[in-house]
């Protein structure tokens, strides 16, 4: 879809009903409820690891610390001791800034495939496995340099005091959904096109993200804690509707969806 046909159709989209998207969201998790299941896995198993290795440096930068140090003729800590600990900070500092772009980029792909899911399951179509479609190409670009944007947009907001991160938490979860379905729109487009439908629908896709949240969490601590695993997707479901109900599909989207799914 083009974007000024994007844009358009938000403009002139009708205001989503709380209680219908909230009732689909229910009946299309009993569909996917095992797929949003898959796709976290995948997630933890992706970004584990690269938790596991920004920590490797630190903890040897750590140790060699306090190996050569240092210590003054009083048995205080030497200059040499404190430049390491700021060098180790600022490493700190960037590799948690690194491995929580590649992550988030990591995330965005695998939930946009799962928002391919969630239509499939919904309108009856066949179901693919290729949970990996976005990270190839001019796709895998563009999921980083989301990434990066919405860590930015993310990061401003909270230092603004944190009130603007309410606001911004509703056009970031559509981002995801607008570019399951868009992957073709320049990264600019698409955040637009974000904060534009989140400012037509951010009362109620508020409501609906903190709603399905909170139920997930619940429903899954009273399924002895693991249950959350099985639950989390849920999130997702009240997203994809309110794409449906406002934007919705058209047949250039079929037919750009067959040919990702066929490559």
């Amino acid at each position: 879809m083009q974007a000024n046909k994007l844009f358009g159709k938000i403009e002139n989209s009708k205001s989503p009903d709380f209680g219908d998207i909230f009732n689909k969201s229910i009946e299309l998790f009993k569909k996917v409820w095992l797929q949003g299941f898959i796709h976290l896995l995948i997630s933890t198993v992706i970004v584990l690891p690269l938790i596991f290795v920004m920590y490797i440096p630190i903890i040897a930068l750590a140790g060699l610390a306090g190996y050569e140090g240092g210590y003054s003729e009083y048995g205080d800590p030497g200059y040499g001791h404190e430049e390491l600990s700021i060098g180790i900070m600022i490493l700190f500092i960037i590799l948690v800034l690194v491995v929580s772009i590649i992550a988030s980029a990591f995330q965005l792909g695998i939930t946009a495939h799962f928002y391919k899911v969630c239509k499939q399951a919904d309108l009856g179509e066949l179901e693919s496995s290729k949970y990996f479609m976005f990270f190839k190409g001019k796709y895998l670009i563009k999921i980083f340099t989301l990434a990066i944007a919405t860590f930015g947009i993310a990061l401003l907001a909270t230092l603004l005091c944190y009130l603007p991160l309410f606001y911004v938490i509703v056009p970031l979860q559509l981002l995801g959904v607008i570019f399951a379905f868009n992957p073709d729109l320049s990264t600019s487009d698409l955040i637009k096109a974000s904060f534009k439908l989140g400012n037509k629908v951010w009362l109620i896709a508020f409501g609906l993200i903190i709603i399905s949240s909170i139920l997930a969490q619940f429903v899954g601590f009273l399924l002895c804690l693991v249950g959350v695993f099985f639950t989390a997707s849920f999130v997702y479901m009240p997203v994809y509707y309110l794409y449906k109900d406002t934007v919705g599909f058209d047949d250039d989207e079929e037919e750009q969806d067959n040919t990702l799914f066929v490559k």
